[in-house]
């Protein structure tokens, strides 16, 4: 069986003799791996299932600081070399800018996608759109002001959130003209207990953009995926109702795993699990094993499980407890 077949299985709550995993690695981590193993390929060694091309480039315009297309500088200084802090709003009136979304780079992105397709041929193919609705537009305008626009200028974010949206429909067109396995969303709206911006001010300003460029992957028969950090429990039949296939990050620190699988399991695919914030820093080799097993044997149980850290492995977990993980997910036979 392909690693796509085997997601495509898991997806459609089929129980797998193999369950499928995913490791993201920061730059941060990918050094200390590198390092460790005195081996800068060591991930051709894992047979990951599925691979992702987000769309978006960035340009180094001084040591450490990066443009992105939006005209957005992203300060990465400080720990995070990945993404980094944005040094200033370039909308910093909701109610008075000039300011114009760029226009997306669809060659360049079809060429990204279709190169990623050449390589490992066998595993499942994911398109991903970061910053999708709302982390475009704090972004864009800092979270304060997009969160304070809910409530003072509601019409004037929500013609911005539709000039973002209709920026994406465009990148997801492209990504299914290239016929990809599935679309990622990324959108942060979780804290570790509860949302952001709240269950009704999502539903208001939020879920009719995610609806509509779900639904056009769907009308392609494609897999639709989100990654949200944090606790986003509350809408969870929201996300399911319009469509949702795959949800990431999954924190067993925010949700009572076996709960969250007897009562979504059914309808959600979860990925992740393995927590990157309170557990993996902290484990033994021996106790990453022991935990990751557990885990995978709740999860996986009726298929709707990809094993995966909870988030791009950050710089802090030590290398050996990366590698005791990988064992686990590369021996499954073993394990399991």
């Amino acid at each position: 069986m392909t690693n796509k077949q085997l997601v495509i299985d898991t997806v459609n709550h089929k129980e797998t003799a193999k369950v499928p995993f995913h490791v993201d690695f920061s730059i941060n981590a990918k050094k200390r791996m590198t390092d460790y193993l005195a081996d800068p390929c060591f991930e051709d060694k894992y047979d990951y299932s599925l691979d992702a091309e987000a769309y978006g480039w960035f340009d180094e315009i001084k040591k450490d600081f990066f443009k992105d297309e939006f005209g957005v500088v992203w300060n990465r200084t400080g720990v995070d070399k990945d993404i980094g802090m944005i040094e200033e709003a370039v909308i910093k009136d909701i109610t008075d800018y000039d300011y114009s979304l760029p226009i997306p780079d669809l060659e360049r992105f079809k060429i990204s996608i279709e190169s990623m397709k050449k390589k490992n041929p066998d595993r499942f193919k994911i398109a991903a759109i970061g910053f999708s609705i709302y982390e475009r537009a704090w972004s864009l305008m800092t979270i304060p002001e997009t969160l304070e626009a809910m409530i003072a200028h509601p019409r004037e974010l929500e013609i911005l959130l539709n000039r973002i949206c209709e920026f994406n429909i465009k990148i997801i067109d492209t990504a299914l003209s290239c016929d990809v396995d599935g679309v990622l969303f990324g959108d942060d709206w979780g804290q570790q207990k509860g949302m952001i911006m709240g269950a009704p001010h999502w539903r208001k300003f939020i879920k009719p953009h995610m609806k509509k460029m779900f639904d056009r992957v769907k009308q392609h028969g494609k897999v639709v995926a989100l990654h949200s950090c944090g606790d986003i429990k509350d809408v969870f039949p929201d996300l399911i109702s319009i469509g949702l296939d795959i949800y990431t990050t999954f924190q067993p620190e925010i949700y009572n795993i076996e709960k969250v699988k007897q009562e979504y399991g059914y309808d959600l695919t979860f990925w992740g699990g393995i927590s990157t914030q309170q557990f993996l820093p902290y484990a033994t080799p021996d106790e990453v094993k022991r935990e990751a097993v557990r885990i995978v044997r709740i999860m996986s149980k009726n298929g709707g499980y990809i094993a995966s850290p909870t988030h791009q492995v950050p710089g802090d977990i030590p290398a050996e407890n990366i590698v005791a993980l990988m064992d686990v997910f590369m021996n499954q036979e073993k394990y399991l």
